[in-house]
C-alpha cells in the first residue's frame, strides 16, 4: 500500500488526476478485501462453534462467548464508514457461507469435536450444513436489526435456543 500512496501523491502533484483516481479505486478495493478477509475469519469462528454445538448437542460458556464475539466483530467490520451501508448485504451471507466457509470450518472443527474423534471427512457426513447456515444467517441478521447496545441481549436470546442453550443459561 505504501507504493500506491507514493504513486497517488506523485499523480496529484503532476496533475494526472485520472491516474490518481485509478489509484484511489485500487486502494478502496484493497481496503474492501482486507475487511472481507477479517469478516471471513470471524465467520469461520462462528461456524466452528455452531458445528461443535450441533454435533455435541451442548453449549459451553466458551463457545457462547466465541459466537458472541464473532457476531459483534462482524457487525463492527461490516458497517461502512458512512454508517448506513454494509460491505456484505443481508442477502449475500448464504452464498458467502456456502462457498467460502463451511467446508473449511468443518475441517477445523473436526480437530475439536469430541477431542478429534471424527476426521474432516467423517464430520462432513454428519454436519447438517443447511441448519448451520440457517442459524448463522439468523445470528448475522441480528447485526442489521439491533444496535451495538441491544445486540448482546438479542444474541443471548438466540443462543438459548441452540442445543444445550437452556443448560448453558441456567448453569
Amino acid at each position: 500500500m505504501t507504493q500506491e500512496l507514493i504513486d497517488l501523491r506523485k499523480s496529484i502533484l503532476e496533475g494526472r488526476y485520472s491516474d490518481a483516481l485509478a489509484i484511489v479505486d485500487e486502494l478502496e478495493g484493497m481496503s474492501r478485501q482486507a475487511i472481507l478477509r477479517n469478516i471471513k475469519s470471524y465467520l469461520r469462528i462462528l461456524l466452528i462453534h455452531l458445528i461443535k454445538n450441533q454435533v455435541e448437542q451442548r453449549l459451553t460458556s466458551s463457545w457462547a462467548n466465541s459466537i458472541r464475539v464473532a457476531i459483534v466483530e462482524i457487525k463492527e467490520l461490516n458497517l461502512k464508514e458512512n454508517k448506513t451501508s454494509y460491505y456484505v448485504k443481508l442477502d449475500e451471507w448464504q452464498q458467502l457461507l456456502e462457498e467460502e466457509i463451511v467446508e473449511n470450518a468443518i475441517a477445523l472443527a473436526s480437530e475439536e469435536i469430541f477431542n478429534g474423534t471424527y476426521n474432516q471427512f467423517q464430520l462432513s457426513e454428519i454436519v447438517d450444513r443447511t441448519q448451520i447456515i440457517e442459524i448463522a444467517q439468523n445470528l448475522l441478521s441480528l447485526t442489521y436489526t439491533h444496535s451495538a447496545k441491544e445486540l448482546p441481549t438479542a444474541l443471548t436470546e438466540n443462543l438459548i435456543q441452540l442445543p444445550g442453550g437452556e443448560d448453558w443459561i441456567n448453569r
